[in-house]
């Protein structure tokens, strides 16, 4: 069973129901991953989603990735990439596969410079944070074009347009 644990800072509160929204965002990143089956078990894969500031999300790139200014989102897995498939056969209740934070003005501008909805660029970055958590990453050009292949794929189910065509550069 999947559980999101969000914490939305004040920033984020507005009409849109974040909780619903990355659910399904998560949902549509772990179903097109050859873990998906991890949201199906008895046990409960809870991700924590943090929709927060530019402060804390600069603080904490400083302090993670020697990067010394905000982002739009943050992964911290907590779960090893050769561990997930073992997974299936957890006993433990629970597992926690990782943290999720996002900043919302750098989401909030990014959006605009997209002319896209803030809610789905946020759902897009939710995909990109798990397919983080997943050990999926964008260091080479070959390892970004599957990142970016899957997030497509997770959008399309999800009714977003695909963020990488020439129309939301």
């Amino acid at each position: 069973m999947l559980q999101i644990e969000l914490n939305t800072g004040p920033d984020w509160q507005d009409k849109i129901d974040w909780q619903k929204r990355s659910e399904k965002a998560v949902g549509a990143a772990l179903s097109i991953s050859p873990y998906g089956e991890l949201a199906q078990q008895s046990f409960v894969l809870e991700i924590s989603v943090k929709l927060s500031n530019n402060d804390e999300v600069q603080q904490l790139n400083a302090a993670y990735r020697g990067k010394d200014k905000p982002t739009n989102v943050l992964s911290f897995p907590l779960v090893p990439q050769d561990l997930l498939q073992s997974l299936s056969n957890s006993d433990d209740g629970e597992v926690l596969l990782g943290d999720i934070i996002m900043a919302h003005d750098v989401c909030a501008s990014e959006a605009v410079e997209k002319s896209i909805a803030m809610e789905d660029h946020a759902s897009h970055l939710l995909v990109h944070g798990v397919l983080h958590l997943l050990g999926y990453d964008h260091e080479t050009e070959t390892d970004a074009l599957i990142m970016e292949a899957l997030e497509v794929k997770a959008l399309q189910n999800l009714g977003i347009a695909n963020p990488y065509t020439d129309q939301h550069i």
